[in-house]
């Protein structure tokens, strides 16, 4: 593996794992198409979907906490969801990230390209007066969270994306969690999540370690810069880059399915 390899790799990691911090998602919405794209359109090897899903997990894994503990400094953390959807999220993500490996190539895809199309169209739904919430006020259906968080979780198992993205819309549409709650909240999740679908990624010998390192590197610098510009900007211009980052990458991914 050549230096323009790790680079093109590292710099991957490193944007998507910035806007991981940003956003409050894991960052495989991005590099889950950069790692399947970008490496072939500078002469690289490609990866398969497979290895691309076995690295996003893994690298999730580390994208994750250092946005979390920017967060956690701010009380934005809901420790009562956090638990809720953390454990089924874990259960689910286990399930799917071990039985991904029963699923060809297409298949893969085909459920990475119906999720992102159901968090595309969540992310467009109106969000009105969930910002205006005290934090200390807030209040949820906890078994509809844990509901949902095991189909995520699933579903999310399967690509190895840790479903954040599909569950900050969740969050924010359904049990109406502030934005910033959101945020930081769902980043502890996605850490959980992402245990059960990295364990089940690599009992399954579908991780190439050496991508995944330098992905993990890239993240522990990256994670924690964007926390920190998210926490200073505008909730609204927060949903709206989310919105259309997971819009963009749904176009994408269903253009290569049809």
């Amino acid at each position: 593996m050549d230096f323009a390899f790790i680079i093109t790799i590292f710099l991957i990691g490193f944007f998507g794992s910035y806007i991981s911090g940003m956003l409050g998602i894991g960052g495989s919405i991005i590099k889950y198409p950069m790692l399947l794209y970008i490496p072939p359109l500078f002469g690289l090897a490609a990866f398969s979907a497979h290895e691309v899903s076995g690295i996003s997990a893994v690298q999730v894994l580390f994208a994750t906490i250092g946005g979390v503990w920017v967060y956690s400094k701010g009380g934005y953390l809901n420790k009562i969801l956090i638990g809720y959807m953390g454990g089924a999220i874990l259960i689910g993500s286990f399930i799917g990230g071990y039985g991904s490996k029963l699923m060809s190539e297409d298949g893969i895809n085909l459920v990475y390209g119906i999720l992102a199309l159901i968090a595309a169209i969540m992310m467009f739904i109106p969000k009105k007066g969930i910002d205006d919430i005290p934090l200390d006020q807030v209040k949820f259906n906890k078994w509809l969270a844990a509901l949902f968080a095991l189909i995520v979780g699933i579903g999310s198992g399967i690509v190895g994306a840790a479903g954040a993205f599909l569950l900050v819309p969740i969050m924010l549409v359904v049990l109406k969690i502030p934005t910033r709650m959101t945020i930081a909240s769902s980043l502890a999740i996605t850490f959980i999540s992402s245990i059960g679908s990295t364990v089940g990624k690599v009992t399954t010998g579908q991780v190439d370690y050496f991508p995944a390192f330098i992905m993990i590197v890239a993240s522990l610098i990256a994670s924690p810069l964007g926390a920190m510009a998210g926490k200073k900007i505008n909730t609204k211009i927060l949903q709206v880059i989310l919105a259309f980052l997971i819009a963009g990458t749904a176009i994408k991914i269903w253009i290569d399915i049809l």
